[in-house]
């Protein structure tokens, strides 16, 4: 029974999802500092969402208590960390995260590092702490938790510079990596992409997806929620999980749509 238990506590539906072929859309959070949005993302149909500690000045705490309140409403929380700092990805883990993005991974070796940090021993050196949240603060025999642990943990590497995509066949080549995430923003700002490279654009998904499928890795994408082109031709290609967008730009786009419906209507109203 105690097996049972663990099984389920430690079980990661966002990589049952992706070994189904099914779509995972993400939302990124940046601003949200309350429980209410895991119950909002997951109303509004997402599977997964992440914490950005990269792009935003969300504390450790403010993450443990975002990514709580996402799992408890159904909805796979990741973090995206600044870098691969394995104090920090173990708090963070700590902290009730099922999964990491790690930004900026440009070869096998920094790969290998972030999967180390992540992972229990043997399969790296993550420490061992005490009361996990993930486990609901019950205690398990602590091989068995790490072990169950540690095949739970989703890791997406970030695809994001030249470098990075140059080394691709390597970086999916390490184990533990679930997943090549390119982000587009980062990638296309490096390579000089243009609006409309579309065809550059999905070269570059395609090579990856080649490097992904030759070691059973998954791909998303990142920053081309405002490319529906490319969105499409890609998801068609094989790509399954995407980054939809930011808390802040889903603020900014929605307030503004709402104020010029308010407004195209007092303009009606006084004509």
């Amino acid at each position: 029974m105690a097996n049972d238990d663990l099984s389920s506590l430690t079980r990661n539906p966002l990589k049952e999802r992706l070994a189904r072929g099914e779509l995972a859309a993400s939302m990124s959070l940046r601003i949200s500092r309350s429980h209410e949005i895991g119950r909002i993302a997951a109303s509004a149909g997402f599977s997964t969402l992440y914490v950005d500690l990269e792009h935003s000045v969300l504390s450790l705490e403010t993450a443990a208590m975002l990514c709580h309140a996402a799992r408890e409403a159904g909805v796979v929380p990741l973090v995206r960390v600044p870098g691969v700092d394995a104090a920090f990805i173990g708090r963070v883990l700590d902290g009730c995260a099922m999964g990491l993005i790690l930004p900026h991974i440009e070869d096998a070796s920094q790969a290998r590092a972030a999967v180390a940090a992540a992972m229990y021993p043997p399969r790296g050196g993550r420490s061992m702490g005490s009361g996990q949240a993930l486990l609901h603060y019950r205690s398990f025999p602590a091989a068995q938790a790490a072990s169950a642990l540690n095949a739970s943990l989703f890791i997406a590497v970030m695809v994001e510079s030249a470098a990075g995509l140059g080394a691709v066949d390597a970086i999916a080549a390490v184990d533990g990596v679930d997943m090549l995430f390119v982000g587009a923003g980062d990638l296309g700002a490096e390579l000089g992409w243009a609006d409309g490279d579309d065809d550059v654009v999905v070269a570059v998904f395609e090579r990856v997806l080649a490097a992904a499928r030759s070691h059973g890795k998954f791909v998303g994408a990142g920053g081309i929620a405002n490319r529906p082109e490319v969105m499409r031709r890609v998801l068609r290609l094989g790509v399954r999980f995407v980054s939809t967008g930011t808390d802040l730009g889903f603020l900014a786009s929605g307030a503004a749509r709402q104020l010029a419906v308010v407004t195209q209507a007092h303009q009606d109203a006084s004509a």
